[in-house]
């Protein structure tokens, strides 16, 4: 219980014995100051310089005591500090002439730090300097440095880049420590952790934000009051969990073809993502889409008709879309026309390059355009019949654009993504449709896990590199729990492909049997689809592809439940081991995750392994394929293609074993 008391000339909040902040008049309670930032934005990815003006610590003058919190008055503005239940809040008042703000959190030298966002090369960060801010998180100079390391053998696919170069699509000014408590900082603007020191976590905003620090006996009730603080996701739609979405673009006889061959051989198919609905541009990067979020008719003509077709048969049509429009045509005549899209300082609309071409994007602060946007979703998509849509995109919006509502981009930049989301959304909820469309988004922010329904991992490298592969999935969807996220996934075998980093069977196979074990099964033919190995690239491919959804389809009851523990307790689905084991090794481990809380998954991550070492907590664990019995430590188990090493608490619910009986084929 979180405690406040009144000590002499100060002040100390306690819990459980242990001090969360104090302070004494005099003392000096955090700093603020002034400072300015320079970005340089290329195809996403940000460079940031920035000069700081002025630092001024502010010192506590006199301190009001009550059982709900504390009122500060300080050398310069106030601070009042409220207790909510097993939360504590800290709201700023009279700092309208700062944008820098630096406190101190304490910290244990043997505490573990998690979250930030989605984090692809670590999961601990306790070490580690992490910078906020939403971009691209895959960089055109780091692929080119990658490709010729490939070309002339050079490249080791599990070495990772230094850490102070990452970037992400996700950014959250939140983590959650292994002290089982949280911080969450209501600053849109951005903002830069501190894991270095061994006594204090540091934390600077680029604006005096309010933040919150959270607290709890487990760790459900740590996820339980951050997603209470940043939202929760709502239950996915039943056909979700009915086996795999398969990635097809090419036109509708391709597209036809395909289900019915994986339909002759068994496959359970439960959607075909069709991220080509609107068109598509060959570019020098591959093949891409055309942003004009209307049916094209040429490309896949008879849509219409087989989107019936294929929902009579349980298979859903999945379509693509995002905040940008082609700037070639119909849908960006009319914007520009109507001034919805964001200016530059001329007031010409700011065209951005994307890959290789240059797009508008929509105003998200016009309500006009806000409305103009969500009805197109309405009628070209929802009406038209797709179930879902990847709503791609929300990392772009540059800091020196001029926006409708005359805000700072700058303090906007952040929160793009998020609004991306409550657009889709609310097109889906005035649709009447929540609960039987599911988007999937790849950027955000906070408030993203209260609007969005599902996030992918992004634009994976098509290889088993551990900074950009396969490996780095896994983190990065703990650590999107660890901020309130739980329900994500990844592109099956990834999608950035290039020259010589290309998709190869064993590839696909071993992200299939990932896959077949997370919330969902979707497939992306990738950047380049010629270069990549599909689901039916050949018999060996495709065979596997069958038994994998029909293994993903067979664990619905077990996956559809803890989906449904997410939306009512903000646990993820997919959780670190530390959720329920507190042990050493479980804080650190980064490469192997929970499935709910009786399934353990340890991904092959290497090429040509067919064994893995994993390590197994304190428990009795009942190895998958062969019904081999472990205590618990570090095992090494057989894992050919087409058997992952899986485990099962021996002592999980009896109907999830008896599932596991069932699925034990062909192993």
């Amino acid at each position: 219980m979180i405690k406040i008391t009144a000590l002499g000339k100060g002040f100390e909040i306690s819990r459980n014995g242990r001090t969360i902040y104090s302070a004494t008049v005099g003392t000096e309670v955090f700093r603020v100051g002034t400072g300015s930032c320079v970005y340089s934005m290329n195809r996403g990815s940000f460079s940031v310089k920035e000069k700081i003006k002025s630092v001024k610590g502010i010192r506590l003058v006199e301190a009001a005591v009550s059982p709900e919190g504390v009122d500060l008055w300080l050398t310069e503005g106030s601070l009042r500090i409220n207790l909510i239940g097993e939360r504590v809040e800290f709201r700023f008042s009279d700092f309208d002439s700062y944008n820098r703000l630096w406190i101190k959190i304490p910290a244990a030298a043997r505490e573990h730090i998690y979250g930030c966002g989605e984090i692809f090369t670590e999961f601990d960060l306790r070490g580690k300097t992490v910078d906020v801010w939403v971009s691209e998180h895959i960089n055109a100079a780091s692929i080119a440095k990658k490709l010729v390391k490939i070309a002339t053998g050079r490249r080791d696919s599990q070495k990772k880049e230094k850490f102070e170069k990452y970037e992400t699509y996700y950014a959250q000014p939140t983590f959650l420590s292994s002290d089982k408590y949280y911080f969450h900082s209501f600053a849109s603007s951005r903002v830069q952790f501190d894991f270095t020191n061994a006594r204090w976590h540091g934390v600077k905003m680029d604006s005096v934000s309010d933040f919150v620090l959270g607290f709890g006996d487990t760790f459900e009730d740590v996820m339980g009051d951050i997603t209470a603080v940043v939202g929760r996701q709502p239950e996915l739609p039943d056909w979700v969990y009915d086996g795999e979405i398969l990635g097809i673009q090419g036109g509708t006889e391709l597209m036809m073809s395909k289900v019915d061959n994986t339909l002759r051989h068994g496959m359970k198919v439960n959607g075909v993502w069709i991220q080509d609905w609107e068109g598509r541009r060959i570019t020098a990067a591959g093949k891409q889409l055309m942003w004009n979020w209307e049916w094209d008719r040429e490309l896949y003509p008879r849509l219409d008709e087989k989107i019936k077709e294929l929902n009579a048969k349980g298979i859903k049509v999945l379509g693509y879309c995002n905040p940008f429009l082609a700037i070639e045509k119909p849908l960006y005549d009319e914007a520009t026309e109507k001034g919805y899209c964001v200016k530059d300082k001329d007031g010409d609309d700011y065209l951005v390059k994307i890959t290789t071409f240059p797009a508008a994007m929509l105003d998200l602060t016009n309500p006009e355009a806000w409305e103009w946007m969500k009805n197109i979703i309405k009628k070209n998509m929802i009406e038209f019949g797709l179930s879902g849509w990847m709503a791609d995109f929300g990392e772009y919006l540059p800091t020196d654009c001029v926006l409708y509502s005359g805000e700072d981009a700058e303090l906007v930049h952040n929160t793009w993504p998020a609004r991306w989301a409550q657009l889709n959304r609310e097109a889906v909820e005035e649709s009447g449709k929540l609960g039987e469309i599911m988007f999937f988004t790849r950027a955000g922010y906070s408030d993203t896990p209260r609007y969005s329904t599902m996030m992918w991992n992004g634009d994976n490298h098509v290889d088993f590199s551990v900074d950009y592969g396969l490996p780095s999935v896994i983190p990065a969807m703990l650590s999107l729990t660890c901020c309130g996220f739980g329900l994500s996934h990844s592109d099956i075998a990834g999608y950035t492909t290039f020259a010589v980093l290309r998709r190869s069977e064993e590839l696909y196979m071993r992200w299939a049997e990932m896959n077949a074990f997370s919330p969902l099964m979707r497939g992306h033919e990738g950047l380049n689809p010629d270069l990549n190995a599909q689901f039916d690239a050949s018999d060996e491919v495709l065979n596997h592809s069958v038994r994998m959804s029909r293994i993903h389809a067979a664990l619905k009851p077990y996956i559809k439940e803890a989906v449904k523990y997410n939306a009512e307790k903000g646990v993820g689905v997919v959780r670190p081991l530390f959720f329920h084991y507190n042990e050493d090794r479980a804080y650190k481990e980064g490469y192997e995750y929970l499935l709910g809380r009786d399934i353990l998954v340890a991904p092959v991550l290497r090429p040509k392994a067919d064994s893995r070492e994993a390590w197994l907590p304190d428990d009795e664990w009942i190895h998958l394929w062969s019904g081999k019995e472990y205590k618990g430590g570090t095992v090494t188990v057989p894992a050919p293609v087409g058997n992952p090493p899986v485990f099962v608490r021996k002592n999980a619910d009896p109907a999830l074993l008896e599932i596991i009986k069932n699925i034990n084929i062909g192993g």
